[in-house]
């Protein structure tokens, strides 16, 4: 497993566990809980991409998943390595699809397959349905379907996944912030009452990430004074759900799964 931050990497270890998979974790960043569902976890660093590829070899390594927060921006700042930058150079524009498309050939030329990360995820991709005590009105359900008509344009090509809107208008649309700061910055223009939607491009690979909201998202859609957070249904993932809908309850605040 190639683990970035949060919780996600332990739990998809976890799953990966109990279908009788050897889990070797390269950790590239907190990952709580990793150690107690990996066979064996090797602190790692973004920008040695070589001595991850010979520890991958060393170890006989046949599959990889990717798991956990991984930033973009990381990429930017870091000086590579001989390896790191190869691949930067092979990648040219560093969008999403060209970072999977070296990534895949990469491990590919090692005789290594990168996995679909769905298997792993256990009961946590939202499903269809309105999971909080409150539904959405009518007129949010009205922003509901506007803002995944844009949250999917957007995620298709390149930019995000997320949007904040109201009665509407369009107010913040996810860049490489992150959807939790994509939703403080489109508040702060909304105001209270707000929508957050949250998709994934139709063509998205589930090889390199989930897109996927948390407890820190939803609070922070709930401090700022939303009504609704929105998320693909059987697209998105929810990390700890179950105090997504803490939080979403105690504020009021309607949590939905959509089509």
């Amino acid at each position: 497993m190639i683990c970035g931050a949060g919780v996600l990497p332990a739990r998809m270890a976890g799953e990966a566990r109990r279908h009788g998979w050897r889990v070797v974790a390269f950790t590239f960043g907190e990952a709580p809980g990793i150690a107690d569902h990996a066979d064996l976890t090797i602190p790692s660093r973004v920008n040695e991409a070589g001595v991850v590829l010979a520890t991958l070899q060393a170890e006989r390594i046949g599959a990889v998943v990717f798991s956990g927060k991984f930033w973009i921006t990381d990429l930017l700042r870091e000086r590579p390595d001989a390896a790191l930058a190869g691949m930067k150079a092979e990648a040219g524009t560093m969008t999403e699809s060209n970072i999977v498309q070296v990534v895949v050939s990469t491990l590919g030329r090692l005789g290594i397959e990168l996995l679909d990360q769905r298997p792993f995820l256990g009961d946590w991709i939202g499903p269809r349905g309105c999971w909080s005590r409150r539904a959405p009105t009518d007129s949010e359900w009205e922003d509901i379907r506007r803002g995944l008509t844009v949250a999917r344009l957007v995620a298709d090509v390149g930019v995000g996944q997320a949007v904040v809107l109201r009665q509407g208008i369009v107010t913040a649309v996810e860049a490489t912030e992150g959807t939790t700061e994509t939703i403080r910055r489109g508040l702060d223009q909304a105001g209270p009452g707000a929508v957050v939607v949250k998709a994934a491009a139709r063509a998205h690979d589930y090889r390199f990430d989930t897109p996927g909201v948390g407890p820190e998202t939803i609070q922070a859609a709930a401090s700022g004074g939303a009504t609704v957070l929105a998320v693909e249904a059987e697209r998105v993932l929810v990390l700890d759900r179950d105090e997504c809908l803490r939080i979403a309850n105690g504020a009021g605040m309607a949590l939905v799964g959509v089509e």
